[in-house]
């Protein structure tokens, strides 16, 4: 019969009908209890389906005077969720939430209280707190645990209030309660508090606690027991011993049917492992951390893949757990692929003399499969092997080249980067591939691949036929390259030049050329500056140079630093052991009270990042005041003046020139075109400009129908700035035939549509007037977005600079009047707010360093090429939001070009 009734209730889920609101409102006061809870079924349907029923509000408080169990839970969690819509009303509740707090059911008290810790009104929280103070002491266990989840959920909305009242105390109080899912809960919301304070506020030290926990630990629920676990991991014992002693008493977890008291129990017997000093001991507990570690590769893949990312943690803190069972991580061929790529990772970590051939055989056959991502990670694998074990290399060499054999593209493209490798590691050696490589050099055409190839053509010149005409192959689209292959590229052709001089010199002029005249990219000149100054004074010490002996590689991509290896593993089976960063970097709310309290210990570590990240940027800022004060001087191209030197004045100078025009108002909407009904006769003419600080949206309406418009209202769609309506519009009755002119204020990042900008931008609007909606696309300029007085410092220009690098890097020319210096074109540029950081001079042309912010904080960076001879400019943009750099490059061509 239950179960019919639930059956049932989707019928309140059903399309609501016109005027329903007026007769919930009735049903809500109807005599009939059955009538009256079927009435707040409905208002929770309509609540749940994203309606909003905030307006019977008070009428649904009244049936709150009821016996019927069910009928209070739905109007409990109705309340819960409006009671900030309706404070005033909330408060009505009160007198209620207080009578039931003291019911003779232990399940309405424990109700009551939990809502009103769950209405986040500052209001109520004083009403809450003696019944909450009664009800932490309630003779039944069920309320007791809900009590004491309750209290950091207060101390969220009033932390003064909850300490002020010793609500703390308390909590800490219950941790010596008899029943243990009061005690779990008591630990849950002590370590929350403590997460929002910053410091440790279970007292772990006290004598007693430490098997109080322990002693619940075995009868509470999975997640009690996941509570506790997480508390007792931060504990330090205070002997080997205490240690060993814990460990027995957690170890029966790991054996539990919930990966997340498996998870947190291993998290405690690593922790406990620190201070045990018995070598059997320990060997011991690492055995018995395997079985419940394999067993949880199991469950179903997402829990897998979790599993494995913090086992690839586990393994670098104890290298011994698992050592011996690297074949439970062999892939199935029914695996997912995120599953299968964390389990090659793990198989490498495992890999030893003893199981090499294995591992390596099972690589092989990944290597040949149909997913392409799992293949380049299988052959990248093979090269791991390789390199961390000098024994297992023979093997592996084989093995690629078998694989090269195959001619599959992408595999033959990831063994050119394994091969480099295994070239660095073991150099002369296993030079049986080079000619597999030369024959299948059409195969190349990643820029990885590439420049691996190109390292080991000049790297291994003398040992390679024809390796001139290879090279020279590869220049002869130096400028359509990537930057890695560029580079690359010029370091193999010098490599050639100094093993074999004769036969490569105008391949070695040439390239040089290339780099130091024909390229825009600072790296790359820089680089070829510095071959072209060593060859041409000592080619002696360039041999040093270039060809001298590199230090040994070792294959450390997969291993983490010990500090921050040490954190993770204090939060395994938490989001960072997952994502192996610390909670700071993806936590994006936290709040204002979790900074370190005064006296609490940072970690060293993180300091000395900080410090060293600092001292790092102080030197590049020192160096680029230097290079700034040498500008001019140097021979050979002054290539020790390439990199960001920003150099000159803070502050553009010169006189004034007139100010710019506002855009003007284009037609976006013709009389003859037709409304939402088919209605004719409006004429929208529309800009968006930015006046005085603020974006306005100025429009000029005409009337050509034959009646009075009036009743004008606009609604502006979601866009990538969030523009919105800052007001009302007002705008007059507007007579047959007349025109009429408005201006409405828009507020950024109020309708975020969550998109890229568009090219070009414009903005959908709807038009509300007596004869009917219109439609209209009004289009702008990206100026029009650009807020006045967001100027970079110059250190904020250079780590954009540098983060968005090269690669996103975008260059357009712009034709200008030939009067025109870099003084105009700071003044031209800051019309539009594009503002002045800094400049520097290069030969016979001004460099000056622009800089842009969007109203939604959307940075762009441009480097703005002014030459003496006038003519053009050229301008270098960077910006982490690449759909912006067509729109600013538009503005810039636009603002300077004599056009204008």
């Amino acid at each position: 019969m239950v179960v019919n009734r639930k059956q049932n209730d989707g019928k309140f889920f059903q399309t609501v009908k016109r005027g329903e609101i007026q007769e919930l409102k009735e049903e809500l006061h109807a005599s009939d209890k059955a009538k009256q809870k079927d009435a707040v079924k409905k208002v929770i349907a309509n609540m749940t389906v994203g309606k909003d029923v905030s307006s019977l509000f008070a009428d649904v408080v009244n049936c709150m005077q009821t016996d019927n169990m069910e009928l209070k839970k739905l109007v409990y969690l109705y309340v819960m969720n409006y009671a900030k819509a309706q404070p005033e009303l909330a408060i009505l509740a009160i007198n209620t939430f207080r009578k039931d707090a003291s019911d003779t059911n232990p399940l309405i008290r424990s109700l009551a209280v939990r809502t009103m810790g769950c209405i986040r009104l500052d209001q109520v929280v004083e009403y809450l707190l003696e019944p909450l103070r009664k009800c932490c002491q309630d003779p039944d266990p069920y309320v007791r645990k809900t009590s004491a989840i309750c209290i950091p959920k207060v101390y969220d909305i009033n932390p003064e209030l909850i300490e002020d009242q010793g609500f703390i105390d308390i909590l800490k109080d219950m941790l010596s309660d008899p029943n243990p899912m009061v005690v779990a809960n008591a630990v849950a919301g002590l370590a929350e508090i403590s997460e929002a304070i910053g410091r440790d506020l279970i007292d772990l030290d006290n004598k007693a606690t430490i098997p109080k926990l322990l002693a619940a630990l075995n009868e509470c629920n999975e997640w009690g027991q996941v509570f506790i676990l997480d508390a007792l991991s931060v504990y330090v014992p205070s002997s080997s011993s205490d240690a060993e002693s814990i460990t027995e008493r957690v170890t029966a977890r790991l054996s539990h049917a919930n990966p997340a008291v498996v998870l947190a129990a291993i998290k405690v017997v690593l922790a406990c492992m620190e201070y045990v000093d018995n070598t059997e001991t320990l060997r011991t507990l690492a055995k018995k951390l395997t079985p419940p570690l394999v067993t949880l590769l199991s469950s179903e893949s997402e829990v897998q893949y979790v599993v494995l990312r913090n086992i690839r943690l586990i393994i670098q803190k104890r290298p011994g757990i698992l050592a011996s069972d690297v074949k439970m991580f062999f892939c199935k061929y029914n695996d997912p692929v995120y599953v299968k790529l964390e389990k090659v990772d793990i198989m490498v970590m495992l890999v030893s003399e003893k199981n090499f051939e294995q591992v390596l055989l099972e690589l092989k056959e990944y290597a040949t499969g149909v997913d392409v991502d799992f293949v380049r990670k299988s052959v990248r694998s093979i090269g791991r092997v390789a390199v961390k074990l000098e024994r297992a290399c023979e093997r592996a060499i084989a093995v690629l080249l078998e694989l090269i054999e195959s001619k599959v593209n992408y595999v033959v493209q990831e063994s050119s980067v394994v091969v480099k490798d295994i070239f660095r590691k073991y150099p002369t050696r296993y030079e049986q591939v080079l000619k597999a490589l030369c024959d299948n050099l059409e195969e190349l055409d990643e820029p990885e691949a590439k420049a691996s190839m190109i390292w080991i053509l000049g790297e291994y010149a003398e040992r390679i036929d024809k390796v001139d005409e290879i090279l020279d192959s590869f220049l002869d689209n130096f400028h359509d390259e990537p930057t890695v292959v560029q580079l690359q590229l010029l370091t193999g052709i010098v490599k050639l030049f100094l093993k074999k001089p004769q036969q490569t010199q105008d391949m070695v002029s040439k390239v040089l050329k290339f780099a130091t005249e024909e390229s825009n990219n600072h790296d790359i000149r820089d680089r070829g500056y510095i071959y072209w100054r060593l060859l041409s004074t000592n080619p002696e010490a360039t041999k040093r140079v270039v060809l001298g002996d590199k230090p040994s590689i070792r294959d450390d991509s997969q291993v983490i630093e010990k500090g921050l290896l040490d954190k993770l593993c204090q939060d395994l089976a938490m989001m960072s052991s997952v994502y192996h960063k610390t909670s700071d970097e993806f936590v994006t709310r936290l709040s204002a009270a979790a900074s370190p309290a005064v006296g609490s210990s940072a970690p060293q570590d993180e300091e000395y990042d900080d410090e060293e990240r600092d001292e790092r940027r102080k030197e590049m800022k020192e160096e680029l005041d230097r290079g700034g004060d040498n500008r001019g001087s140097g021979s050979g191209g002054g290539g020790a003046l390439d990199l960001l030197d920003l150099g000159g004045s803070d502050e553009p100078t010169g006189g004034g020139l007139p100010g710019p025009a506002p855009a003007p108002k284009v037609s976006v909407f013709n009389s003859s075109q037709a409304g939402q009904t088919g209605k004719t006769g409006f004429g929208v003419m529309a800009a968006v400009n930015r006046e005085g600080g603020q974006i306005k949206l100025n429009f000029t309406f005409s009337n050509l129908s034959p009646v009075p418009l009036n009743g004008f209202a606009v609604q502006i769609n979601k866009n990538p700035f969030g523009l919105a309506p800052g007001q009302q519009m007002a705008v007059p009755d507007i007579a047959p035939g007349s025109t009429a002119e408005a201006s409405l204020p828009l507020l950024p990042g109020q309708l975020l549509s969550g998109t890229q900008p568009t090219n070009p931008l414009f903005l959908q609007i709807a038009v509300k007037n007596s004869l009917d909606i219109f439609y209209l696309n009004v289009p702008f300029d990206l100026p029009a977005m650009l807020v006045e007085g967001a100027t970079m410092t110059r250190d904020q220009f250079t780590q954009l600079w540098q983060r968005v690098g090269d690669a996103k890097q975008s260059s357009t020319t712009v034709s200008v009047d030939r009067g025109m210096d870099s003084e105009a074109a700071k003044r031209y540029l800051a019309f539009d707010n594009v503002h002045y950081v800094a400049q520097r001079q290069v030969d016979d042309a001004l460099l000056l360093y622009m800089s842009a912010t969007t109203c939604n904080n959307l940075t762009i960076a441009a480097e703005v090429t002014v030459h003496r001879s006038g003519g053009q400019i050229k301008v270098c943009t960077r910006t982490e939001t690449v759909a912006l750099t067509p729109l600013f490059e538009a503005a810039v061509v636009k603002r300077l070009s004599p056009s204008r």
